[in-house]
């Protein structure tokens, strides 16, 4: 397993990235689904708690139980989509979109690149944030061996110490990054590095 695949649920606290921020959603509250937003908070927690002690030295047993937790919440999501399209926020709140686009990012490739459009529509029509868009293609691209976009994906390089993952046109990936709501690429490794000394 490689780094990238989990990196994005240890960095939620330290990056400001996580899902606890509530706001008011777009669009009406009528259309509100409080169980599937409970459902999903509760699918991110059982998605962080399983990644606690995360590194690139883990048991094998620890990676099967969060191969088991991803693949058991990679097909709830895939039925969610099927039945109501991107969760959104006036479905789901501002933190249930957050916890949506978190579980896809803990999916299989297929699927992701699958969720991709749906994000994007989901965040011209203001239902997602451009953020967690920005990590989602990056994700994907990366996957498919293309150059990330705005620069969110880091690898581990043969040393065990992390790469950042190549970005295309790097010399605006922070006008990229800036349109989007992301900090400065030189902010975001810093952090990063610490995370993983």
């Amino acid at each position: 397993m490689r780094i990238t695949f989990v990196m994005i649920a240890a960095l939620v606290a330290v990056l400001g990235v996580g899902c606890c921020s509530v706001t008011a959603p777009h669009g009406s509250a009528s259309r509100r689904d409080s169980a599937l937003r409970r459902e999903l908070l509760s699918m991110v927690d059982a998605d962080q708690r399983v990644r606690q002690g995360f590194g690139s030295q883990m048991e094998p047993e620890k990676v099967a139980r969060m191969q088991a937790v991803d693949a058991k919440h990679t097909a709830r999501m895939k039925a969610i989509i099927v039945e109501h399209g991107w969760p959104g926020r006036s479905l789901v709140g501002e933190d249930g979109a957050h916890a949506a686009w978190l579980l896809v990012q803990h999916a299989d490739a297929s699927f992701m690149t699958q969720c991709l459009p749906l994000m994007e529509h989901a965040v011209s029509a203001g239902e997602a944030p451009a953020k967690d868009y920005a990590y989602l293609l990056d994700r994907v691209r990366m996957n498919q061996g293309k150059p990330q976009v705005y620069g969110t994906q880091f690898t581990s390089g043969a040393d065990g110490k992390l790469v950042l993952y190549p970005v295309e046109d790097a010399e605006h990936v922070d006008e990229r990054r800036r349109a989007v709501g992301l900090r400065s690429m030189a902010e975001y490794e810093r952090k990063i590095r610490e995370v993983y000394k």
